[in-house]
């Protein structure tokens, strides 16, 4: 049996190795269309590879990806977290947990997870091509796919897995959409608000943590750390909604207001009340000084000073209306966003092939049987935190378990 992966990424790789595992005398070849493989893996993680998330329930893993949940929670349940874990460890490499329940190499090398599927796919006698686009994907008439290249050549194969990653354009799945498959439109996912113009970026480099971020005159609400950057607003909190408001704020054009309550949540009464409880404490410092929430000090200062405080005025000298004015800025700032930045180079996007016409137990197309998915080609997205490499090692593992009959329509 002839197979054809086509992708240089980790979907792709972990395909073309599960075809190994599953089928000893297939004759596998994987296409890339750069000189570049595995370009993410190496990537991810701030060059470390965040290889999946500490969370071996199949169902809890599946919440934690706007688009394909459901989908995946039954892939998942063929091969997930768990099993992820234990293949890598097989082969020698073990992975450690963060306290955030991301999952990386114990080296904090993502060369590890690179070179070992590299290695993997030589001993497996994988073929690896270079510089080889796909064009196109049709069948003969004895029922075999020819895979159309750019340099106007074609291959045969009896088995196609489609492992290309998501595409910024729809016009990247034209090829895939002429199969007859329904394409829902690609937007990003993962990405930073940007602020131009806001002073806040002042603070570059500053977390702040938690904070809770809401998107003004919308349900999307997210908690967690806060990353100032140069060109606005990152981190976890600011990227989950990014994530799960892909759809929404691609439709806004990007130009929306966010509201920060800089606390986590904590409501204007509760911090009013603690205030309140430590005022007698606090009345004889400058308000630069006081540390009630253990802000980082140039985030404080920034705080105050959008509030209308002296940093050098004692606390007890405020009036009632200045301290209103810092208790509002504390849990209901605002901030007007213009656009947006890609995560660093780990673009990630919503859209691809519609969920509804691939089988999530096989990966097998419902429309033109003997084609396979793997990854984010699929319209299947997560937050960050690994979540995305599980998609792809479970999708990969699956694709690659395809039948050894060839099928024709």
């Amino acid at each position: 049996m002839e197979v054809m992966v086509i992708g240089g990424g980790a979907a792709g790789f972990f395909s073309a190795l599960s075809v190994r595992a599953h089928n000893t005398s297939a004759r596998i070849t994987l296409i890339e269309k750069s000189d570049k493989l595995l370009a993410k893996v190496r990537i991810s993680g701030g060059g470390r590879c965040n290889v999946t998330h500490a969370c071996p329930n199949p169902r809890r893993f599946a919440t934690h990806y706007p688009r394909g949940g459901p989908f995946l929670r039954k892939a998942f349940a063929h091969f997930g977290q768990p099993e992820t874990v234990a293949w890598f460890a097989e082969r020698g490499v073990e992975l450690k947990t963060e306290p955030d329940g991301r999952m990386f190499p114990i080296t904090d090398d993502s060369a590890t997870i690179a070179d070992l599927l590299l290695n993997e796919a030589g001993s497996a006698g994988v073929e690896v091509r270079l510089h080889a686009t796909a064009r196109s994907v049709d069948r003969d008439a004895d029922g075999r796919f020819r895979v159309g290249l750019g340099d106007g050549r074609s291959v045969l194969a009896d088995r196609v897995i489609v492992t290309t990653g998501g595409h910024p354009k729809p016009a990247g799945y034209d090829w895939l959409a002429r199969l007859g498959h329904r394409i829902q439109p690609p937007m990003p996912s993962l990405f930073t608000f940007n602020m131009p113009g806001a002073s806040i970026r002042d603070l570059m480099g500053v977390v702040a943590d938690p904070v809770q971020a809401h998107i003004v005159g919308t349900d999307l609400a997210s908690s967690g750390p806060l990353l100032i950057t140069h060109w606005g607003m990152s981190g976890p909190a600011i990227l989950r909604l990014s994530a799960w408001g892909a759809r929404i704020l691609h439709d806004l054009g990007y130009q929306f207001t966010v509201r920060i309550n800089w606390l986590g949540g904590t409501s204007e009464a509760q911090v009013r009340r603690e205030l309140a409880e430590r005022a007698e404490t606090f009345s004889r410092k400058q308000a630069g000084n006081v540390q009630a929430f253990q802000f980082p000090r140039r985030l404080w200062a920034f705080l105050l000073s959008k509030a209308g405080i002296d940093t050098q005025r004692m606390w007890g000298e405020l009036p009632r209306k200045e301290r209103d004015r810092l208790i509002d800025v504390l849990t209901n700032d605002r901030y007007t966003v213009h656009g947006k930045t890609t995560f660093k180079e780990e673009f990630v996007t919503a859209g691809g092939v519609d969920l509804s016409e691939v089988d999530p137990n096989t990966m097998e197309s419902r429309v033109v049987p003997g084609l396979y998915f793997a990854g984010e080609v699929l319209d299947v997205d997560g937050i960050t935190g690994g979540f995305n490499f599980q998609a792809a090692w479970t999708t990969g593992y699956l694709a690659g378990r395809l039948s050894s009959t060839p099928k024709t329509q």
